[in-house]
């Protein structure tokens, strides 16, 4: 593991009527549609390493693994923060955490994880993370 700062970024979405499922809360899959939305644009924003940086360099991120914890529904109109953090760097990959908070009244509303591996474009195989990636991620 390489050590990292654990700097945390929000961004904030809000529930759309196509998130709703019969139940009228959010499917539970929006949630990671929610997420994966919020680093596509901390990536850019904070870290200054938007995902065309690594397509340019032939590289893309593929979910290894995930992990949500669903606290409390989100509803239609609900406005959110989605709040992230880098828990882990390994040599290929790394681990973010996530909360979910409801804006309304503060209260988390998911929370959990993403294992990403780097895959290189190329061999379409898990690919060494270079260090200048990893130091623009030590934020």
């Amino acid at each position: 593991m390489i050590p990292i700062n654990k700097s945390r970024f929000e961004t904030v979405l809000k529930v759309r009527p196509d998130d709703i499922d019969m139940m009228q809360h959010v499917h539970s899959s929006r949630y990671m549609d929610y997420v994966l939305a919020a680093r596509f644009e901390q990536m850019d924003v904070f870290y200054k390493m938007p995902m065309e940086e690594f397509i340019k360099h032939g590289y893309g991120w593929v979910i290894k693994n995930t992990f949500m914890e669903f606290k409390r529904p989100l509803g239609l109109g609900d406005e959110m923060r989605i709040v992230t953090f880098i828990d882990e760097v390994f040599k290929d990959g790394v681990k973010v955490n996530f909360e979910i908070i409801r804006n309304k009244d503060n209260k988390m509303a998911c929370s959990g994880y993403f294992n990403y591996t780097m895959v290189h474009f190329d061999t379409g195989k898990a690919a060494i993370i270079p260090e200048w990636i990893i130091e623009r991620y030590a934020i």
